[in-house]
């Protein structure tokens, strides 16, 4: 079995979260997105992110606005939809229990 993807496939699983939960406190815009993901050891490739961020929209959980950027071409800021806002919410629940009870297995057979 290749570790590698076993790995790949957990941080794939929780990126949805982490990227609203990015989003919670403000806009943002795509690398400031891969940055904090970067900084918390999350490594993920653009080519990962902005289809995400395209779904996430299409799904009504994000929304998004154009400023000009005196340095180059416009920048897309993805914000939070109340539709999001309720989604997230739910997320942490389940993330509450989920990891919850994943550390009570994972303690109790070490």
């Amino acid at each position: 079995m290749n570790i590698e993807n076993t790995k790949a496939q957990m941080r794939k699983g929780v990126l949805e979260f982490c990227i609203l939960s990015i989003i919670k406190e403000k806009e943002a815009y795509t690398s400031d997105i891969l940055e904090t993901l970067k900084d918390a050891k999350l490594l993920v490739v653009e080519g990962t992110v902005y289809p995400l961020l395209t779904r996430l929209k299409n799904d009504g959980l994000l929304s998004y606005r154009w400023e000009e950027s005196t340095s180059g071409p416009p920048r897309k800021y993805y914000g939070l939809t109340e539709l999001g806002k309720t989604f997230l919410n739910e997320l942490n629940g389940t993330w509450t229990e989920l990891s919850d009870a994943v550390n009570i297995i994972t303690t109790k057979n070490n």
